[in-house]
Order: C-alpha cells, then structure tokens, then sequence
C-alpha cells in the first residue's frame, strides 16, 4: 500500500515467513503501531485501530497468521464495489426549484385561508424567481414564472395565481400573518399583555424609587457638621501669625 511505504511493505513480508508464532504475534504489534505513527492525523477516525490491522492483513496477502483484535477481512472484499444508491428524480418538472417548491404548493393547496393562501403563494413565486436568478443567472419575466406556476399547480391555485398576474405578489409572508393572528387571539382572549414600566409599577416600587432619591439624612447631617468644623479650623488657623 502506497501511504505506508515500501519499507513497511518489507516488514509485513517477513513477519509473515517467520515461524515462531509468538514472535510473529509481537512484531505484527510493533508493525501496527509504526504505522500508526506513520499517519498520526487518521487517529480520530473511527475504527481507526481495526483500519491498520485490515491494512496490515492486505499487505500480507491475507496470509498473516497472528492473534489480532479483529477478524480478519475477507480477500472477497478487497476491490469490491459498493453497491448503487439510486437517486430519487421525485418526477420533477423543473428540477432548478427542487422538490420542496412542490411541497410548499401542496402546503399552499391546503391552506383554508384565502389570505393565508394568497400570501403563501406570492412567497413561492418570490422563492421561484430567486431559484431561477440562480441557476440560469438570468431575471425572467413575471409571466414566464406565472406560466410555470401554473403548470406546478395544476390549477388548483388558479384565483391566487390571477390575482398574483393582476396585481403583482403580495409583501406579507405566510408566517408574518400567522403569528399576527395568534398575537391578536392572545390579546382578545385575556391573554397578558405586555405593559409599560411605569403601568407595572405599585405603591411599593413608587415609594422604593422616591427612598432612592432621598439623600440619607442620618449621615448628611453628620458630614454637613465635620465639613463646617474643618472649614472654621482652617480659618482660625490662617488668622493666627506665624512664629
């Protein structure tokens, strides 16, 4: 294997020859934790002690016999191929909008709302529009992505889209409205309401905030009288003459 080098190489195939198997055990050890050393950035991957020894058992051509802490692999599983994940087209008709396009016009479909629905089909044709701005770098015109709307739709959308052709795309989302409306229940249904400050506020916050104004009457006179005493002090002694 080429990320280990040759040298290594030339260990694995003597290990290999020697008879004593106990010595075989040790230096397939030792082995293993050079080439741990030889790679130290792969130390955080997963299995990364089972990868070596896998290594390890290649470079033998499977026929290293020694006590390892796994299994080893299987030379049918050298070189094989994993097998094919298919890709999923989903029957898309414009795949540069992608599959979610269709489950927000199925969303929209089933909206009961008429203004909800309006709002929530002037978003897709506001999302279809960045999409194409995207992918085909070019600005279309509004009729060509209403023409496609359409097709996407099936006409089961079809008093939206005219408005939306008339008119143009309403600003409002789907979301703005939603939770507009469930503000709006909260606060008729005796929900709590956010107040000012000042509303919030009881006798005892009123008298704590007029007893924090207050200077502190106890100490202010106290201070008041050793201020004067001092500055009297200071007089008496600039009237006296030096000696």
């Amino acid at each position: 294997m080429k990320e280990y080098g040759s040298n290594v190489q030339k260990l694995a195939d003597h290990i290999v020859k020697m008879e004593d198997k106990a010595k075989r055990n040790l230096y397939a050890h030792i082995l293993v934790e050079l080439m741990r050393q030889i790679h130290p950035n792969m130390r955080d991957n997963q299995d990364y002690t089972n990868k070596l020894w896998d290594d390890l058992y290649i470079m033998s051509g499977f026929k290293l016999d020694v006590d390892s802490p796994y299994p080893p692999p299987s030379p049918e599983s050298l070189g094989k191929k994993p097998l094919k994940v298919g890709y999923n087209q989903h029957n898309l008709m414009y795949r540069h909008y992608g599959r979610n396009i269709d489950l927000l016009i199925q969303k929209a479909v089933q909206t009961e709302n008429s203004e909800d629905r309006l709002a929530f089909v002037s978003y897709v044709f506001r999302l279809m529009r960045s999409f194409f701005n995207t992918w085909n770098k070019d600005n279309p015109e509004d009729h060509v992505l209403i023409g496609q709307l359409e097709l996407l739709t099936k006409g089961q959308l079809k008093e939206e889209i005219d408005y939306i052709r008339k008119n143009g795309p309403v600003d409002a989302a789907p979301k703005d409205r939603n939770s507009n409306q469930e503000r709006n229940r909260g606060n008729h249904s005796g929900g709590f309401k956010a107040q000012p400050n000042q509303d919030r506020q009881g006798p005892n916050n009123q008298n704590n905030n007029n007893n924090r104004n207050r200077p502190n009457n106890k100490f202010a006179g106290r201070n008041n009288n050793n201020n004067n005493n001092n500055r009297n002090n200071n007089n008496n002694n600039r009237k006296k003459p030096g000696i």
